[in-house]
């Protein structure tokens, strides 16, 4: 890779960062992906589609799919087998998110009520396996050995990551490495994969390979450190979620890693009470926010995800300047400005 260095941030930078250059981009092939995940949701049980379009049709940005498309756009590749694989990939993220919430018992998503709500914890767990299985059944007919390896193994990863969060819930002594790593994985590892993808199809080498997978780790990094710092920042209407539902979890993100360490004793026992369980009421979650400003905690995880931003932007380098490479600048600089 050469030294050159994409600027986060230049003099004709958009004032407020969009994903509209990318979803531009990538609108027509997203149309094919979108027509794959409608076909292959579909089954002769009609409570497999009914659940899964419940979470589908909700209004995610699609954005792991859109890196596959935009990859693609950004090497030149003119064919069309990445499309099945974009589909593959978000039915890898939509089953992840389904089990995500009969673990952590969500109730809403978007602004509407979760799947494991309407329809119950073992339905939920067992239409995302479906559409892991249909993923699997996307890449297997795509015939690409590599392409199955990397999407595999994203997959393996992910799902140690969800258990290490699991496991690290409720402890207080969650490490900022520690807290890095898990969201390498559960988070960063498909956005790597989906990214790296478009370069395997359109047969080009490591080095090509490469740069998309450093883009799209890193913006994930960036993207799950971001959502992180919304949870505590953002109001329920703007999150589509409930505020303060990592508070009540348990759950050691990265302003709750940093208030502790910065706060004194008596914050730092409030913090071990409210991350055991013992205090997560209204009062308490108000509390909470009050220390993380107090602290500027929101504003350093913020920064840490401009740096990883950066990074991401700075692996694009190897790949000449077009509307494909600036629009996923640009989906950069919205993964860190954003405020939903």
């Amino acid at each position: 890779m050469n030294g050159n260095v994409v600027p986060l941030t230049r003099g004709s930078a958009p004032a407020t960062p969009s994903l509209a250059p990318i979803l531009s981009l990538t609108q027509a092939a997203m149309n094919s992906v979108n027509q794959v995940i409608l076909d292959r949701m579909q089954s002769e049980i009609p409570l497999i589609p009914a659940l899964a379009g419940h979470l589908i049709s909700g209004g995610g940005k699609r954005m792991r799919p859109m890196l596959t498309l935009a990859g693609a756009e950004v090497i030149g590749y003119q064919g069309t087998r990445h499309h099945k694989l974009a589909a593959a990939v978000e039915f890898i993220h939509t089953a992840t998110l389904l089990h995500d919430d009969v673990v952590d018992g969500s109730e809403t998503r978007r602004g509407r009520e979760t799947a494991n709500i309407v329809f119950g914890n073992p339905a939920t767990v067992l239409v995302g396996d479906f559409l892991f299985s249909r993923a699997f059944e996307l890449m297997v007919e795509d015939g690409s050995l590599k392409v199955l390896k990397i999407l595999s193994s994203a997959s393996a990863i992910i799902a140690q990551g969800e258990v290490d969060q699991l496991v690290s819930q409720r402890r207080i002594e969650t490490s900022e490495e520690r807290y890095l790593h898990i969201i390498g994985a559960k988070t960063a590892a498909l956005f790597a994969a989906a990214s790296r993808i478009a370069a395997v199809v359109a047969e080009r080498g490591e080095e090509e390979e490469r740069a998309l997978d450093d883009y799209g780790r890193n913006l994930g990094v960036a993207f799950q450190l971001v959502d992180d710092a919304i949870d505590y920042d953002s109001s329920a209407a703007e999150m589509g979620k409930e505020r303060g539902d990592d508070f009540r979890e348990g759950k050691m993100t990265l302003p709750v890693i940093l208030a502790y360490a910065r706060g004194n004793e008596e914050e730092r026992r409030f913090w071990r009470d409210a991350v055991a369980g013992f205090s997560n009421s209204d009062e308490d979650l108000a509390h909470a926010i009050e220390l993380i400003h107090k602290h500027d905690t929101v504003a350093a995880t913020r920064e840490r995800a401009r740096h990883f931003a950066q990074r991401a932007c700075d692996a694009l380098a190897i790949f000449p300047d077009s509307e494909a490479r600036r629009a996923m600048v640009e989906a950069a600089q919205f993964a860190v400005a954003r405020g939903y």
